[in-house]
């Protein structure tokens, strides 16, 4: 049996903007459908953060959540499993109100399961646990049925320390990994950059939503209940790009064959490396322009430019949450500082999706 495991879609992202809702669609529509459908997947499983926003919906988002995925589903005659997130509860302390269960929990959606509570399932004779959000509400039932258990899969949305939520980002606040030794393999939503260390899958969000996620490949997996084994489904679609220019090394036509179609809808970043020719460059930001990208930032910072790649710039510079917790550390606090640092990377990652 073939399960498609899917987490963190966050429909409502960037202040509930539509270009992202489109974004979303051409991915579900052109690379999540179609492979179910060819492959004849009749299980899927969400682990978590189905939505941006904890407190509240905006109708709109709502609707493109229900017409893009949740109806698509159904109409397929797909079984799907929605794991609760941090993202989809109301209050921070239980699961009881949460995102899924308010919007579908009255509705005629057979083929739907809203897993707010951890519970235990047999696909084809393998036990997977599916475990949401750990909080103070279900943690003791949780930890029960992680002591307790006799299967040797669990898949849910955990905070574990030593993660990345980001690429380059670390994560060292969280419970320990060890806490789920026990099982041959856990898989999880919440960080959405995909990693793996022993036993443990962090499978990452299927679409880019900040650049924090640029160069990062993203997609979804498939579990196989028979072998254990998981697969990783590319998603081909990206929101945001860099386009390198120098005009010291082409011509004016060389640089005008460009594809700027491929940036179309996205963000895009232009690196000047060199800029000896102030016309053949606003006609090319105008050729840019033309194919009415959602926004377009010039960086003609000099300060990395004598390095190779953007992953060498990225090492040469510190990110934000690295900044933020160096700071943390020389400031006399009369709190835990794992507890203020807990707080800034929430405000952080919340600050980042808008």
């Amino acid at each position: 049996m073939k399960i498609a495991i899917i987490s963190d879609t966050h429909w409502g992202v960037r202040n509930d903007s539509a270009a992202f809702a489109d974004y979303f669609k051409k991915f579900y529509d052109n690379v999540f459908f179609p492979y179910l459908e060819m492959n004849d997947v009749k299980t899927v499983f969400h682990l978590g953060d189905i939505v941006e926003r904890r407190k509240y919906i905006n109708f709109s988002t709502a609707d493109r959540l229900e017409k893009d995925f949740v109806r698509p589903l159904s109409e397929l005659g797909i079984t799907t499993y929605y794991v609760v997130g941090n993202h989809d509860t109301y209050y921070k302390n239980t699961n009881e109100i949460n995102a899924m269960t308010q919007l579908y929990g009255g509705r005629e959606y057979s083929n739907m399961t809203i897993v707010s509570e951890p519970t235990e399932f047999s696909f084809d004779g393998c036990k997977i646990v599916l475990m949401p959000w750990m909080c103070p509400d279900n943690m003791e039932r949780a930890l029960t049925m992680v002591r307790d258990t006799s299967a040797q899969v669990l898949m849910g949305h955990l905070e574990l320390a030593g993660f990345e939520m980001n690429k380059g980002a670390i994560i060292d606040h969280g419970m320990d990994s060890a806490v789920f030794d026990k099982f041959d393999l856990v898989c999880s939503g919440h960080y959405h950059h995909k990693s793996s260390r022993g036993n443990i899958h962090y499978l990452g969000c299927p679409y880019e939503i900040t650049w924090s996620d640029y160069g990062d490949q993203k997609g979804f997996h498939v579990f196989d209940t028979e072998t254990r084994e998981l697969t990783f489904i590319p998603n081909r679609y990206t929101m945001f790009n860099k386009l390198h220019y120098d005009d010291s090394r082409s011509t004016l036509s060389e640089l005008m064959e460009t594809d700027f179609e491929q940036f179309r809808d996205t963000y895009v970043k232009v690196i000047v490396h060199a800029k000896t020719n102030p016309y053949w460059f606003d006609t090319f930001i105008d050729r840019l322009e033309k194919i009415d990208p959602l926004g377009i930032q010039v960086v003609e910072d000099n300060l990395y430019l004598n390095l190779e790649d953007d992953e060498q710039i990225v090492s040469e510079a510190e990110d934000t949450l690295t900044i933020l917790k160096k700071f943390i550390d020389n400031v006399d606090l009369n709190v835990e500082r794992k507890d203020v640092e807990r707080f800034l990377t929430e405000l952080y990652s919340e600050a980042s999706s808008i």
